[in-house]
């Protein structure tokens, strides 16, 4: 990682954020959207090349519903490009929800006395992991609370317990964390336990709004100290960022716009942007009471999905059981590369729903909001998920092969650049779907994997392809984690 800070505009005393409102509105008010442009914009990044604030503001400014089309087409086009029939699959495990914060959107703020606070045990802990495993996760992503309780000494250690809990045939590669931003030492105390991605939301980017639903005399009142954390991240060694935003508290547009002047930033500063974004919409929690007059509706946020996908080719999408199984299937198409599947909100509760399904196949119980975040859209299972991906001819993955072969950061885009990221990740994604198939899926489901495993094993690179077929057969035979 290089750090090129004479390009890098952090906040101080004496300096503005990289965050410039007057900067962004100006961009968004004067920025007009031409047919002929749009076109242009559209080709530049199916040629693979990232978008720069003037352009993304053309795109957000494209109100001419055929256009909308195009761009959506666009979008559709980069991703089978890029990604091909790819769709990365995880799971978020909450390991505690106290919380010092008093955020006026979430369940978890601290004014909300009907939430239940809990924080799993090391035994709680690894039960959970258990029942992840032995529905086939292989991908989690542990949430916690802002709160002294979720120190970086404690993030650490349940990221190792989370990684030395085995059953069966089941394991976790790949641990990623949604916590509070951390100073530069506790940064390098997370990276040493060997997670994945650290996953940030500032939620919005307008520095009033920010601070109207969050108050000042609380941790996540400081909006600089929480625009700053991936810079931290960084130069902690944690080259895997994710970033987010809640849409619903500002207006969308410039909310898209600050997101990938924060992007700029990150490359400038350190050569590399997110690894992955973000963008849930606010559903309902307990308590939840406020202004909704920011509420982006399905048809804007299929083209927020969409211009996202055009101007950051090769950053990761990621869109969450917040929305509907139904939206869920349209959204992929325009971009999304990464989604949760079977999830469950409720602290500890995977050890229990699993438990449940082995004895019944009905869905599980009605959710309760004062033991949750907010209330989920899509709370199928895994296997239910992973069925309607193979209905459509998608490759679920598991996949952590770039994780463990050090394939990030800048390292990342090496090779994801030039294209060869879709030659490792379809065979790689393959081998993960092949092990799911052989320990977990129901025979029905088994056999639509395999079928669309035949279906597009023709699209992987030519030198990989009898390796592959011999690889698989290894797996059928008994072996696990193979990778390319």
């Amino acid at each position: 990682m290089k750090f090129n800070p004479e390009k890098c505009r952090i906040p101080d005393e004496i300096g503005k954020p990289f965050i410039d409102p007057e900067e962004i509105w100006d961009y968004i008010n004067n920025t007009p959207s031409t047919p002929e442009r749009v076109r242009e914009i559209i080709q530049k990044s199916l040629d693979k090349n990232r978008l720069t604030l003037e352009e993304t503001a053309v795109l957000i400014n494209t109100t001419d519903p055929a256009l909308v089309e195009e761009i959506k087409e666009g979008a559709r086009e980069l991703k089978r490009r890029i990604y091909g029939n790819r769709i990365v699959l995880f799971a978020p495990l909450y390991v505690g929800n106290y919380c010092v914060n008093n955020c006026k959107y979430c369940g978890f703020r601290s004014s909300n006395k009907e939430q239940i606070r809990t924080t799993l045990s090391d035994e709680e802990l690894v039960r959970n992991v258990e029942a992840l495993e032995e529905d086939g996760q292989k991908r989690l992503i542990l949430v916690y609370g802002e709160s002294p309780k979720y120190s970086p000494e404690f993030i650490a250690h349940t990221v190792k317990l989370t990684y030395a809990t085995k059953k069966n045939h089941g394991s976790i590669r790949r641990v990623n964390i949604n916590a509070a931003p951390l100073d530069v030492e506790g940064f390098r105390t997370v990276k040493e336990a060997g997670i994945g991605t650290y996953q940030i939301f500032q939620e919005t980017y307008h520095p009033e709004a920010y601070t109207w639903y969050h108050p000042a005399n609380t941790l996540k009142g400081d909006y600089n100290w929480r625009l700053t954390s991936m810079d931290r991240a960084q130069q902690a060694g944690i080259d895997d960022n994710g970033l987010g935003i809640l849409f619903g508290l500002y207006d969308w547009r410039f909310e898209v716009m600050s997101m990938i002047r924060h992007t700029n930033h990150l490359e400038a500063c350190f050569n590399v942007g997110p690894h992955t974004i973000s963008f849930p919409r606010i559903k309902d929690a307990s308590g939840l009471n406020i202004d909704k007059k920011y509420m982006v509706d399905d048809p804007t946020f299929e083209k927020i999905i969409a211009i996202f996908r055009l101007a950051v080719p090769y950053t990761g999408m990621i869109l969450t059981a917040r929305e509907t199984a139904e939206f869920r299937a349209k959204a992929i198409q325009y971009g999304i590369s990464q989604i949760d599947a079977g999830t469950n909100l409720q602290i500890g509760d995977y050890k229990y729903h699993h438990e449940e399904t082995e004895k019944n196949s009905d869905k599980q119980e009605d959710q309760n909001l004062n033991r949750e975040q907010f209330k989920i859209g899509d709370d199928r299972s895994l296997g239910d998920t992973i069925e309607e991906l193979l209905d459509n001819n998608y490759i679920p993955s598991f996949c952590t092969a770039c994780y463990r072969l050090g394939r990030t950061g800048e390292h990342f885009m090496e090779f994801s650049v030039p294209g060869f990221i879709k030659r490792y990740c379809t065979p790689n994604a393959i081998l993960t779907l092949s092990e799911y198939l052989v320990d977990y899926a129901k025979p029905e489901v088994a056999a639509k994997g395999w079928k669309v495993i035949e279906n597009n094993i023709k699209n992987v690179d030519e030198k990989f392809h009898d390796e592959l077929l011999a690889r698989i057969e290894r797996i059928k035979q008994g072996e696990r984690d193979l990778y390319f």
